[in-house]
């Protein structure tokens, strides 16, 4: 996919290197807006995403399960999977790559670097005016499927095992994602093989997130709100502190790492096909003082060639159609060259209510 490359982004500082040469410093490009600061947010951490166990739904008393699951998707857009099925060893050795990349040395980590205006590489993504808020946040982001969505000039080859343990990884968790989107299919009463089959070749891509510790995490975000343009999205987060966030009823709630645990977040494009059935929720990430925290995100969604709206099956009297039609590649662009500002980009495919 073509984005526009002559963005002028200003300066923008490598957040380790900072943090290593000046770690009292936070520029004022981080630090954000009175109603965009973490310190003034309402945050309720009594509440906990729902959990669920892919081995119950895939077993003989599944409906319960998947009965779980409808609440997730329709309450929430936004639940952890456990015994899902990809090894404990693959995760661990994942995240050692991920975070050997981001230890190498910043001579070497700028081999691959993320242009402006592009989508891929190491650096910072989104940035598209000098005048922007950034976040505190180092990523590598990859192509992964179809093999022509790679720039293989991007890829790593230190350390020298990541694209190999890249490959098995995403290989597993693109399994995960048709297996799940099998069942969301299940939970909306429709054909279970609806989603895969019209994905066609789907599109899958990877980003590495780094967020180093911050002397003023009231003041900054690690990665702005925004919900994701995909049709399901695999999170998976270490375990040294919280930082993603999600937005329930006006109010943040954090995320818990549980050990081998995945995130699953419904996209914008489920939205779309669901008719708003299934929200895609707004979500972001927040430092700590203290630690560092690591964070491997795979996008998952349909070829770019796909025309996408509401199913005609979720479409009624009472539920009209809420969303326009259009080529997922079209889409697709629209969000890439769009800072990450909420949940703005779905404007594009929503069609508009007449008072």
């Amino acid at each position: 996919m073509v984005v526009p490359s002559k963005v002028k982004t200003g300066h923008l500082d490598d957040i380790q290197e900072l943090r290593r040469v000046q770690p009292s410093v936070v520029p004022e490009r981080y630090v954000r807006e009175n109603e965009e600061q973490p310190a003034q947010s309402m945050v309720c951490t009594s509440l906990e995403v729902p959990v669920i166990n892919m081995q119950n739904l895939e077993g003989d008393c599944g409906y319960q399960e998947l009965a779980r699951l409808t609440a997730a998707c329709q309450d929430w857009g936004f639940f952890q999977v456990v015994n899902h099925g990809i090894e404990e060893g693959l995760l661990d050795a994942m995240e050692v790559v991920a975070r050997e990349f981001f230890m190498l040395p910043l001579e070497e980590k700028e081999k691959y670097p993320l242009a402006p205006g592009t989508i891929q590489g190491y650096g910072h993504a989104f940035v598209f005016s000098e005048e922007q808020k950034l976040d505190w946040c180092n990523m590598l982001a990859l192509g992964v499927e179809p093999t022509f969505i790679r720039n293989p000039k991007l890829w790593p080859t230190k350390p020298e095992n990541f694209s190999e343990t890249l490959e098995l990884y995403s290989a597993k968790v693109r399994s995960l994602c048709q297996r799940l989107l099998i069942h969301i299919a299940q939970t909306l009463g429709i054909s279970s093989e609806t989603f895969n089959q019209m994905f066609g070749e789907a599109v899958q891509a990877v980003r590495i997130n780094n967020y180093p510790p911050c002397a003023r995490p009231d003041l900054v975000l690690g990665l702005s709100s925004h919900s994701d343009g995909s049709a399901i999205t695999v999170l998976q987060q270490d375990t040294a502190c919280v930082g993603l966030q999600v937005l329930k009823d006006d109010t943040w709630v954090p995320v818990k790492p549980l050990p081998h645990a995945l995130v699953i977040n419904i996209g914008d494009t489920l939205e779309v096909l669901t008719n708003g059935k299934y929200k895609s929720v707004e979500h972001r990430a927040v430092t700590n003082q203290d630690r560092e925290r690591l964070s491997i995100v795979t996008f998952y969604a349909p070829s770019y060639d796909v025309l996408l709206g509401p199913l005609p099956e979720l479409v009624t009297q009472n539920e009209p159609t809420k969303y326009k039609t259009y080529n997922h590649g079209e889409y697709s662009r629209h969000y890439v060259t769009s800072r990450l500002q909420g949940k703005k980009t779905l404007e594009f495919a929503k069609i508009p209510t007449i008072n």
